[in-house]
């Protein structure tokens, strides 16, 4: 393909994007008609057809999977490379896309916050979303460097502990159980729950707890979709759930919601930070890693403060 630019890895991209011609024409400022013949140039050059035309739009081919994937890599290959000579020039500038699993929301902006303070012209941006999207964005080589609990085991990636993260199982203030010490597994396995879509983090680690007891994962408790929604509902008195501690500090802290007192809890997971192990470390993502190897678990809700009975478990 001796003939292919810069322009046509563009117009691939957003065609796959937009899923019709003149979605990505508007996206790039151009006419549809000239994308049109981008396109063209495009299969001619290949001798194979990248999208099909169907009654839905452009639908990407396994040819047009394949280009698309290369020309992500050659555009965030071009962007290291901004970053690269940036850094033999002994500029300090750079820029950083962190992906984060939506429970490290209610961290990340305080972690940013630190790290750019120390690092003021490296320009962050966030994007959020549970843990199958951010895998998915970690596919795509759309972020540098995600944060999450498990790492996903089907890709290439380096990664590393910044810090524990504590789950623990929460109530109302006025529960029944709210003032008990010491509750059995099977005691709390009769409470009804209010639980994170199937994949989730939180979800598949109470589905370990609760593995010994015979049935009790055929109907685990009511879905949702945020750990939002989880609390104010918990707050309402419509269940318990089994969450992030380092979502509720706040809730705690006012007296919202409190954390049970169950034999076993809280469990103790970490976050990792995690990045593909198939593309160069830009200047930034590795005055990220370090910021995070030093200073990162400084950068999470003291959940102990708020909660001194877990100290010694945590």
């Amino acid at each position: 393909m001796k003939n292919l630019t810069l322009r046509h890895l563009r117009a691939a991209q957003e065609i796959m994007k937009h899923g019709t011609i003149a979605g990505a024409a508007h996206a790039l400022r151009l006419t549809p008609s000239a994308v049109t013949i981008q396109l063209k140039q495009i299969e001619d050059d290949a001798g194979i057809i990248l999208f099909d035309r169907t009654n839905e739009g452009l639908r990407a081919t396994a040819a047009g999977l394949v280009f698309v994937d290369a020309a992500q890599m050659v555009g965030e290959r071009l962007r290291q490379l901004d970053d690269e000579i940036d850094a033999i020039k002994g500029l300090r500038a750079g820029t950083l896309a962190l992906g984060v699993v939506s429970t490290a929301k209610y961290f990340a902006p305080h972690m940013m916050a630190t790290f750019r303070s120390l690092h003021p012209d490296i320009a962050i941006s966030l994007a959020i979303g549970n843990r199958a999207e951010v895998i998915t964005k970690l596919r795509n080589h759309e972020v540098d460097i995600a944060l999450m609990g498990r790492p996903p085991r089907d890709l290439p990636l380096r990664s590393a502990v910044f810090g524990d993260h504590p789950l623990v199982m929460i109530a109302a203030p006025d529960h029944p159980l709210a003032k008990r010490r010491d509750i059995s597994k099977e005691e709390i396995a009769k409470e009804h729950f209010l639980v994170r879509e199937p994949g989730s983090g939180t979800r598949i680690s109470l589905e370990i707890f609760f593995s010994e007891i015979p049935g009790r994962l055929d109907d685990l408790g009511t879905e949702m979709s945020s750990n939002e929604t989880i609390k104010q509902a918990v707050m309402a008195d419509l269940g318990i759930a089994f969450i992030s501690a380092h979502t509720i500090a706040m809730e705690l802290e006012f007296g919202k919601l409190v954390v049970l007192d169950v034999v076993g809890l809280p469990i103790r997971r970490q976050w990792f930070s995690v990045a593909r192990t198939d593309r160069a470390i830009s200047p930034a993502m590795a005055a990220f890693q370090e910021f995070l190897r030093t200073k990162g678990a400084r950068c999470l809700p003291f959940f102990h403060k708020l909660y001194p009975a877990t100290n010694e478990q945590l």
